[in-house]
């Protein structure tokens, strides 16, 4: 290859990574909440290049914490020992069979293939549960049908979150891969939580500076499905008005942007996990993809 042709092919690449730079600087040191799930999780090549992108932000200085369910491995787990999957309210029905499954499938299944496909890059990744050092703890959740309270088993709601553990991890130069299971205050079981649910209330207990939600569409429709145009940007309140007339899937992934944008986490992004490198795409470029959610107070403009 003759110098003028090296000089040609390098200069892009060059850009490419100086266009970076101001994002590069904004978020050395800050926490991001990765919430992994949806195809992301199934196909190899979108979870190679999602463990590439963690590790990426892990050593451009940031302090990547990633949150994983993993609802089709369950509900294939529960195929093949003969346990009925149920949902509820949009809930998975979790009785004390499919519990154990469950925690089987998130914590020896799930979290060890991801937290081997992090480690491919050096002795980063540490898997934990919620029930770890008390990361998470809950409470039954007792949903409204009807208006009536139904039992759906063992599905837990977050009643407290303590990140010591994570906070150790990070400050050791690890990135935590945590599984959404919770050990309950009252009595003593183990529950499954939404893990997007968990993952936003990790992102506002960790104080982070984003929470990313992968998921199977391009974010957040202005007018699904009349039109697919998506919407890039809104703030707490216009998304608190969009909440009841979402598509039952997206309603606990926005109900934890919300959340963790009430409660001090910068911004709040839904992004498409089907297209690869979509993590670097969001943080370290000017064409965020999916939708993102800012405080009610942020200007215009002003969190970019």
């Amino acid at each position: 290859m003759s110098n003028v042709t090296r000089k040609h092919t390098a200069l892009p690449k060059a850009q490419i990574l100086i266009e970076a730079l101001p994002w590069l600087t904004r978020h050395r040191g800050k926490t991001v909440v990765v919430k992994f799930g949806g195809n992301a999780m199934i196909d190899a090549e979108l979870k190679a290049a999602f463990a590439q992108d963690i590790v990426f932000l892990h050593h451009a200085g940031l302090k990547p914490v990633v949150v994983h369910g993993g609802g089709p491995q369950i509900s294939a787990a529960l195929d093949r020992h003969g346990i009925v999957s149920e949902f509820k309210a949009g809930l998975r029905v979790t009785t004390e069979d499919a519990m154990d499954v469950v925690r089987m499938v998130l914590a020896g299944q799930v979290q060890r293939e991801l937290v081997g496909l992090l480690n491919e890059h050096g002795p980063l990744a540490v898997g934990l549960t919620g029930e770890d050092a008390h990361t998470i703890t809950a409470t039954k959740h007792r949903p409204t049908i009807d208006g009536r309270l139904v039992d759906i088993g063992r599905v837990g709601e977050i009643t407290a979150i303590d990140t010591g553990a994570i906070e150790a991890l990070l400050a050791d130069g690890r990135i935590p891969v945590v599984s959404s299971i919770a050990r309950s205050q009252d009595d003593g079981h183990v529950y499954n939580v939404n893990a997007d649910t968990a993952a936003a209330a990790l992102a506002a207990a960790l104080d982070a500076e984003t929470l990313m939600v992968l998921t199977d569409v391009e974010g957040l429709y202005e007018d699904w499905p009349n039109s697919d145009e998506v919407i890039s940007r809104l703030t707490a309140t216009q998304l608190e008005k969009l909440l009841p007339e979402l598509a039952s899937g997206m309603v606990p992934k926005m109900e934890g942007c919300l959340h963790a944008v009430r409660n001090g986490v910068t911004t709040a992004r839904v992004i498409d996990g089907r297209v690869q490198h979509s993590i670097l795409l969001e943080i370290f470029t000017d064409e965020g993809i999916g939708t993102m959610v800012v405080p009610d107070d942020e200007e215009a403009g002003d969190a970019e």
